[in-house]
């Protein structure tokens, strides 16, 4: 078995490099590169019946970002508010402050920059109970941050405030959204439509002091208007009117339009809303590329099956724990947990003769194993709650820690196949360290088996992840741990039950010829990574990182040699090393961007973007999404099988779908925000998406006549 005194070291030095930059907030507060986000509140007079209790989402931008209003205008997303609370406590409508026109090229939003409040009114009745003297408010919230690029973002907030106390440490923010919240202007304002091309918007009933003074105009209604197009406005004795271009592309034809007007004046910022009824009916609209509402609708309701379930309803828990048990189980069967074997392989082998020392050494590999899964978790759901956009396999999506775990395993590949002992290079201390600890041993070999195992999903293990990441930490965590339970289950069954050992060889000489052989699926597994790199930082990233190490295959064999010939040898090929991680190693970490190529007329697979799903939809073209990752043995697999067979392909072809490849080998937060809605948290998965209908999700391990069956109902 391969001593491991080094094994801690290089793990945490992973675990460092795969720790991207983000601050751990608290509870309320959640920090992006972006924004940072906060939940507040204002309760001057406590938490009780009829007594004014308002909350609120306030989001700072960094220079130059912004978020989107309630109509984001030509692109963007409006920021989603979804509640959690108590019996008895009910949460009102966004009250949005009025939002600036941000141009963008040809194109305008409407949306917030610096620092904006998003309050919403909580009415409390009079069946509120407060648990601890409190009412405890939760919120999920997602919104779409831009500059030239947009990235989607969310966080879990929660909230305590004291039901008998004030809480007015925002009364200022509140006062001044309330302030830049339109003011309601009575009926009679109207909307005509002019040879089909402009509206006449006539506003009544605004204040005498606006009267021929300009004003900012912003429809409630989203894709009505041409937003960046040219618009007039002049005053008609106390009516407000406006003639503003229909949009081409316009999807909505509404009855009453809401429109709000503002204007700036004295450093202060004032606005009013109308309700205009619109007059004659709305011209033919263009067909837009956008998603139906049948599909939106089941989007929505695939979403929600994934949802986080309250502590009320056990069943929803103890199904992904039984999920993630199965899951971890069938993991020992993935492509991905091959090159481990060697690991347990030798373990079971060395122990056979002494069944006391075999159960200690499942027992502690076991342990290993879970613990690694819920380190891991607890170190992705930290990162998540911090507001980084990252899913199961995180780790190797950091060139640092994939050039680490080729390190590791050219070390364990090199020791297996006995060009050095790690008793020679280590002092004598850390060298007996396994003689002396050989549970430590092998429970570091179970955190080795995680670390390369764990970007895989396994069947079941899927939708238990994604179901977990909306838990509370502590059902969270405990869901991981079982998924550990369920990958070290058959290793510790063979430790623990007699009738197992009894089948297993004595110790003797052929283990050192099954030990050597089993080097070589560790030097498979450094060239997967190598390869793995090669995706993230080009060729010369991948020749860097070889060349690295053959000199470090060269320096264990140099420190193995003994006398003089070691001192000269070692000296010589330390100082080499030495200067080729100078020049190389930068090479090895900094990642090339990702390349985006347009696909060239009539290629099968294109890159995936959410709005390439939408117009292929629209045109009532079908979909077929591959969510993948360089780094996922599993994915390569199926991508090698059953994804370039050849009916599948012809059955693909003659139903015309859409082939799109959603590339996981880096970070990408609109891949993982795209993983989440469908209720996962890694990779592989693969989705069929037709019009009207519910995305069809098919399983990790792909077959032909799944893949077949499925195109077929198309």
């Amino acid at each position: 078995m391969p001593r491991h005194p080094t094994l801690a070291l290089l793990l945490a030095a992973c675990a460092a490099l795969a720790a991207p930059a983000a601050v751990l907030a608290d509870a309320a507060v959640v920090t992006t590169p972006q924004v940072r986000a906060e939940l507040v509140a204002l309760a001057p007079q406590g938490v009780a019946a009829g007594q004014p209790v308002w909350v609120g989402l306030s989001i700072t931008h960094k220079p130059e970002w912004h978020t989107y209003w309630k109509n984001p205008g030509d692109s963007g997303l409006p920021t989603e508010l979804r509640w959690q609370l108590p019996a008895g406590v009910q949460a009102g409508e966004v009250a949005w402050p009025v939002p600036h026109k941000i141009p963008i090229g040809p194109l305008a939003n409407y949306g917030y920059e610096n620092t904006v409040l998003l309050p919403v009114p909580l009415t409390v009745g009079p069946d509120f109970q407060p648990q601890g003297g409190q009412l405890q408010v939760k919120l999920s919230a997602s919104w779409l941050v831009c500059r030239k690029e947009c990235i989607p973002e969310e966080g879990e907030f929660t909230l305590n405030l004291p039901a008998q106390g004030a809480t007015a440490l925002h009364q200022a923010a509140f006062d001044a959204a309330a302030a830049a919240h339109p003011r309601p202007l009575p009926a009679g304002s109207t909307v005509d439509i002019e040879d089909g091309k402009t509206l006449a918007v006539a506003v009544r009933g605004l204040p005498a002091a606006l009267r021929g003074k300009t004003l900012e105009f912003f429809p409630e209604t989203a894709e009505v208007i041409e937003t960046a197009g040219a618009w007039t406005q002049a005053w008609d004795g106390e009516v407000w009117r406006a003639r503003v271009p229909l949009s081409a592309q316009r999807s909505n034809s509404p009855a009453l339009m809401p429109v709000v007007l503002a204007l700036d004046a004295d450093g202060q910022r004032q606005a009013w809303r109308a309700e205009a009824t619109v007059a004659g009916p709305w011209p033919q609209g263009a067909a837009v590329a956008t998603v139906s509402p049948a599909l939106a609708a089941a989007l929505e309701a695939n979403a929600a099956a994934a949802a986080p379930v309250d502590a009320g309803r056990p069943i929803g828990l103890a199904a992904a724990l039984a999920g993630a048990l199965l899951g971890g189980l069938i993991l020992n069967f993935m492509p991905c947990v091959f090159p481990v074997l060697a690991i347990k392989m030798l373990g079971v082998a060395r122990h056979a003769g002494a069944q006391r020392a075999l159960r200690l050494h499942g027992l502690a590999y076991s342990a290993g194993v879970v613990v690694s899964f819920v380190a891991l978790a607890a170190l992705l759901l930290g990162l998540r709650a911090a507001g980084e956009q990252l899913g199961w396999g995180f780790q190797l999506q950091s060139p640092g820690v994939v050039a680490a775990l080729a390190v590791l395993f050219t070390l364990l590949g090199l020791n297996l196949a006995g060009l050095f002992e790690f008793g020679h290079l280590l002092p004598s201390r850390l060298a007996t360290a396994e003689a002396r600890h050989p549970a430590a041993n092998a429970f570091l070999s179970g955190v080795l088996a995680v670390a390369i195992a764990s970007p895989c999903t396994a069947p079941f293990m899927g939708a238990s992840m994604g179901f977990a990441l909306g838990l509370p930490t502590s059902q969270a965590l405990l869901v991981f741990a079982v998924l550990g339970l369920g990958m070290a289950l058959p290793f510790l069954l063979a430790s623990l039950v007699p009738a197992v050992v009894r089948w297993l060889p004595r110790p003797g000489p052929w283990m050192d010829v099954f030990r050597r052989c089993m080097a070589f699926p560790m030097f498979a597994t450094v060239a997967w990574l190598v390869w793995v790199l090669g995706q993230q930082t080009g060729i010369d990233g991948a020749a860097a990182l070889l060349l690295l190490l053959v000199t470090l295959a060269a320096v264990v064999w140099a420190l193995g040699l003994s006398g003089r010939t070691r001192l000269v040898m070692g000296a010589l090929v330390l100082a080499l090393a030495a200067v080729l991680l100078g020049l190389l190693g930068p090479a090895v970490l900094r990642p090339v961007e990702a390349a985006t190529p347009v696909a060239a007329a009539g290629a099968r697979w294109q890159p995936w973007a959410p709005e390439r799903v939408q117009q292929a939809l629209a045109q009532g073209q079908p979909v077929f999404v591959d969510f993948t990752a360089a780094w996922c043995v599993t994915c390569q697999y199926n991508k090698r099988t059953a994804l370039a067979d050849r009916q599948v392909l012809a059955d693909l072809q003659a139903k015309n779908v859409q082939l799109l490849t959603a590339d996981w080998t880096r970070r990408d937060p609109a891949i993982t925000a795209a993983l989440r809605q469908l209720g996962r948290s890694g990779v592989p998965l693969y989705v069929l998406y037709r019009q009207g209908s519910a995305p069809v999700v098919l399983s990790e391990i792909l077959s032909v006549a799944e893949l077949r069956t499925a195109i077929a109902a198309l």
